[in-house]
């Protein structure tokens, strides 16, 4: 599981059609906004098929985004299916060196 909020600055001009758009991304939900200022508090979550990323990505593509702030996030592994108790070590990043 992984969930993050964000801090968007968006065209106070556009912000009701962004917000609308932002939306519509999986895992996005619009919690606060500040039209006067121009910024929208989101939380984006994880889901099956797409990832948090994926919806940050489209978020910052969204027509009139300025741009986005990480303000918040948290992740947690999938418990493992096999009915095994999580490992408290993560594999190395691809093509980084192991420290163990």
């Amino acid at each position: 599981m992984r969930i993050t909020s964000l801090v968007m600055r968006v065209s106070p001009r556009h912000l009701p059609a962004a917000a609308r758009a932002l939306g519509a991304i999986p895992g996005v939900q619009v919690h606060a906004r500040d039209a006067a200022a121009g910024k929208l508090i989101l939380t984006v979550e994880d889901g099956p098929g797409y990832s948090t990323a994926d919806s940050i990505l489209a978020a910052h593509k969204v027509p009139y985004v300025l741009s986005a702030t990480l303000a918040y996030e948290y992740s947690e592994d999938d418990p493992p299916s096999t009915g095994e108790p999580p490992s408290p070590h993560r594999p190395p990043a691809l093509g980084a060196p192991s420290c163990h």
